[in-house]
Formats: structure tokens, sequence, C-alpha cells
């Protein structure tokens, strides 16, 4: 199209969000732990793993996650933003607080929309603990689905309330109230119990595809891990650790090929087998494989005795060791943590030390205990002691 002088118009050239700075840096406080949005962002690293069409997640750069999709057959790639909202309110989620600028300078639809300025073909996604009320509802179905066709009338209501709102909304590549509409799916979620309850049940079903049945305490641990992955990921600047805030489809499934070799490697050999390899490869001497063999072990022998059956703090403590070794071990696998074989044996030796020195005076010293138990999580393919590399 000329323009006013008669010259044709150039066409505009869109970035990739992929390489285009968000306007705000993105994690610039780390969070001391794990949060509903993590929890989401684990959501979409197992989507990876279900969907050959995922080829990365951002996390927390231009939205609070973005999925990157190549649709079969297509040339183009589709970056679907997600707003994850942690917030519950005490209502159903309504037009009116899709719409409210509150004290801030856009509202939530618009900040949505205002994501179209890249050269993806820009689709939308709001996660939310609570429902939305009856006029938002069509867009609880999915996109494309015979449901949002049997909406339509809905659907046309609802476009006529939000453009009455909105009359000028415009992306900054031209695309309106009915684009986000088109692209706009609404995803309800509930609380980070079930969020979690349902990356666990995705995960085992996964495994189960593998060929490899997973226990609840393997499961629990493989998503430990996937939740510091996306924790490190959503803390970290855009510059200089860009590649950090994105996670690629090769990265996740070359994790989840380790750790189904590990496991169904690991069945196959006697116990304590595996744990001797661990160490050898962590390059440690003889003599402390030797003793470590020995305290995992005793501590087998332990758990089966009726004072260590019957004792809730035994099973507290069980629960610690694999909560700070496997923090440990995510943090080196995500690069948050530089340490070798030994340096971090001797980590992950020194934890169990300071969680037995914490407990209150007068219980029984557990030291040998939390080493041994250290020891089986490790025989049981759910720590390595070894760079990631190894």
């Amino acid at each position: 199209m000329p323009n006013s002088a008669g010259s044709p118009t150039p066409e505009i050239v869109w970035p990739s969000v992929d390489v285009s700075q968000p306007a705000e840096q993105g994690g610039p406080i780390a969070r001391s732990g794990f949060s509903y949005q993590d929890e989401i962002v684990v959501g979409f690293l197992l989507e990876m793993l279900e969907d050959a069409s995922v080829l990365k997640v951002h996390c927390d750069t231009h939205e609070d996650a973005i999925v990157i999709r190549q649709p079969e057959n297509s040339d183009g790639l589709i970056a679907e933003y997600a707003q994850v909202k942690a917030e519950e309110p005490d209502q159903l989620w309504t037009v009116s607080m899709l719409s409210d600028k509150k004290k801030k300078t856009l509202s939530l639809f618009e900040t949505s929309l205002g994501r179209d300025k890249h050269a993806e073909h820009a689709q939308f996604r709001i996660v939310t603990l609570r429902q939305p009320e009856k006029t938002l509802k069509p867009l609880t179905s999915p996109l494309g689905s015979e449901a949002r066709t049997a909406n339509a009338e809905a659907m046309v209501e609802l476009h006529k309330e939000l453009a009455s709102r909105f009359p000028d909304a415009k992306s900054p590549k031209g695309n309106d109230v009915e684009y986000w509409l088109e692209n706009c799916h609404w995803d309800v979620r509930y609380d980070y119990k079930d969020v979690v309850n349902d990356n666990r049940r995705r995960l085992m079903a996964l495994a189960m595809q593998a060929g490899c049945t997973l226990l609840l305490d393997q499961l629990d641990a493989l998503l430990e891990e996937l939740r510091w992955l996306a924790k490190i990921a959503g803390d970290a600047k855009w510059i200089p650790d860009k590649a950090k805030k994105i996670i690629t489809r090769g990265r996740i499934t070359n994790w989840w090929a380790q750790k189904l070799e590990d496991f169904i490697e690991g069945a196959k050999r006697a116990a304590g087998g595996k744990l001797a390899e661990k160490l050898a490869v962590a390059s440690l001497p003889e003599e402390i494989i030797a003793l470590a063999l020995e305290m995992r072990l005793d501590y087998s022998a332990a758990i089966r005795t009726p004072k260590y059956q019957e004792s809730e703090d035994v099973a507290q403590l069980q629960r610690r060791v694999k909560s700070d070794s496997l923090s440990l071990r995510t943090r080196l696998v995500s690069g948050a943590l530089h340490a070798t074989g030994p340096e971090f044996h001797t980590l992950c030796i020194d934890q169990m030390d300071a969680i037995n020195a914490a407990r209150p005076a007068g219980l029984e010293d557990q030291a040998a205990f939390l080493k041994g138990c250290l020891y089986d999580i490790a025989d049981r393919c759910l720590l390595r002691f070894g760079p990631p590399e190894a």
C-alpha cells in the first residue's frame, strides 16, 4: 500500500519472541520456595514430552509463561502467552475484572492483547484458580473445539460486551477484540495441590507409555527437579542469562531419557550396585564407596524394625532427606550450583549433618540414619552424585 507521498509503505518485520528483549528483565528477586506459577510451568514442560509440536517454554519473559508450538504440517510458529493468576478472588471471574485497570496502566485484557507484537502467531491463555462466570464461560473450551461453535451465540454476546468496553483496542500488529476472543483459552486449574496431583498423574502416564513403572517417591523426585528448572528459569534475568529463561524440547526430552534409563537399569541391578556405580562416577575413593554401601545396608536393616516402621519422626526425616538432596541436585543440573562429583557428595553429606544438628535437644542422634537414607535414595535412582554431564 502506498503512503501519502506515493511510495510503497515498507512491510513491518516483526521480531521473534525468542530474540526480542522483554520490557522487564524478569526474575529480579529470587524466590525462596516454589509457587503456583512454577507448578503451572511444570505442566507446560510435561506437555513437551506429551506433544511433539511443543518446542520450548519461556519462563517469565514477555509473559508469566510462553509456550512455543509448531503445528503439524505448518511452517509457522505459535506463541501462546499465558498469564497465571495465583490469587483467588472471593467471586467468579467477570468481564469487569478482566477489564479493570485498578492501579495499573492496562487491564488484564489489554495486557494480554498487547503481547501480539512478534513474528509468531499469538494465542493467549488465562490460568486461574477459580471459574469465570457465565459470560466468560465459552473461553474455557479449547481452541477449535465444537464447544466453541456450540456457544457461538454466547461468544457473540461476549464480543459485544468486551468491544463496548474497549472499542479502540488494537494489538501492535493491528488485531482487535475479535482476534483475542478467537485465540484465547481460559484455563481453570484450581489450587496448588490439584495442579501437583495432575502433574503427577501425567508424569506417571508418560512413564507407563515408556514401559517404566515408577513409585510415588520417584514421581515426586522427578517433579521436584522440574520445579527447580522452572524456578531457576523464572528467577534468571534476560541479560545475561536468556538461554536459562527458555527451556527447549531437546533439553527436556534428553533429561527424561536419562531418567528413564536410570530407573530401568537400576531395577535390573542388585541392591547397592547402582549406588556403587554412582559413587564411582563421582570419582569418590574406594573406601568412601565401601562405607557408603555399609551405611545403606545398616539403614535398610533399621527401617525394617518396628521401632522405625512406626515412627513419624523417621518418616519426616526421610522426607527431609529426599527434599534437600533433590534440591541440591537440581540446582547443580540447572547450573545454579557448580561443584565436582566429590564436592557435590560433600555438600550432600554436610546437609545430612545439618539436618541432624538442627534436631531438638534430647532426641536420638540420627546422623548415620540420615546418611544411610541418602545412599538408599541414590541406589533407587533418585539421586546422582556425578556432574550433570556424567
